[in-house]
Parts: C-alpha cells; sequence; structure tokens
C-alpha cells in the first residue's frame, strides 16, 4: 500500500460516556458526536466472510485533524465484540481512506496481496465503504481503509467544526 496518514483513531469501550470523559482531558476533545443503535446488517456489511448482523453506538470527535471515534457494542457477535472479549477496552484501529471507490478496491486488494486478511467490510448509510484487515503485525489490532463520499464528508466536517 502507498504512503497514507491516519485520519482516524478508534477505540472500543463498554462506556462511551467514560470514554468521551478521559480522552477530553487526554486529547482536548471538546465535543463528542453520538450516534445511537448504528445497524451492521447482512445486505451491507460482512464480518469473517458471512452476513453481519449487529448494532453499536458510535461516538465522534476530533483532536487536531484526527477523527477520534469511539464503539460501543449493543449487540450481535462483531469485530467489536471479538475486540472486547479478548482484551477488554481499548485502542481498537487507526483509519485511512481511499480517494474513490477504484481506490478502495484498490486498497484492499494490495493489502491481502501483502498478507493482510480483511476481516470485516460494509458500506453505511450514505454510501460510506470500509474494511478492517488484520493488523497485528503493526502493533494494532485493525487498519481500517475508508471511502467517505461527500455527504458523509459534510457530517464530518460539522463534528470537526463544533470543536471550534
Amino acid at each position: 500500500m502507498p504512503n497514507q496518514t491516519p485520519v482516524q483513531i478508534a477505540w472500543v469501550t463498554r462506556d462511551l460516556g467514560a470514554t468521551e470523559t478521559a480522552l477530553t482531558q487526554l486529547l482536548g476533545a471538546k465535543k463528542w458526536v453520538r450516534m445511537s443503535d448504528v445497524h451492521f446488517g447482512p445486505d451491507t456489511c460482512t464480518h469473517r466472510g458471512q452476513p453481519a448482523d449487529y448494532v453499536a453506538h458510535v461516538s465522534l470527535s476530533y483532536a487536531g485533524d484526527t477523527q477520534l471515534e469511539l464503539i460501543e457494542p449493543v449487540r450481535g457477535e462483531s469485530i467489536y465484540t471479538e475486540f472486547l472479549d479478548a482484551s477488554g477496552p481499548g485502542l481498537h484501529h487507526v483509519a485511512i481512506e481511499a480517494d474513490d471507490h477504484d481506490h478502495f478496491d484498490a486498497m484492499l486488494v494490495d493489502a491481502e496481496r501483502d498478507g493482510a486478511a480483511v476481516v470485516c467490510r460494509g458500506t453505511m448509510p450514505g454510501g460510506m465503504r470500509f474494511a478492517y484487515l488484520s493488523a497485528a503485525q503493526a502493533g494494532v489490532p485493525y487498519l481500517e481503509v475508508a471511502f467517505v463520499p461527500s455527504e458523509i464528508r459534510a457530517f464530518f466536517d460539522y463534528v470537526k467544526q463544533e470543536q471550534a
């Protein structure tokens, strides 16, 4: 994969509020925007090659230009519940962005060719595509590759402006 700058750092937690408070103090995030009951459904997402069906609460903020994401699993087996069961709350992934759909697909092909398995992937409402690559050899459980369309980018920009 070509040189990519991480655009997001994400944690999985059992308590969004406590983690928001801790990261506000540690990283200076000022406001968190919560999205409750985000559904990753079998028609649009896979987990370990099988149709996914899980729900999570998600909270977003920024520290400078880096997006901070907190994920609290609510129901269903997922990459997030596996992480909590194996190691408890903590740093889950860093994310990089693809420029477009073709770049996204090429990044996944390159990663798999280089030995990084795609563990989970999907498309969210609004067209955002994501894939989690196994990245244990890099010292973080996963690397997320994402394509963020303009409508979702506008929402992320709103979240970022709330930090001013």
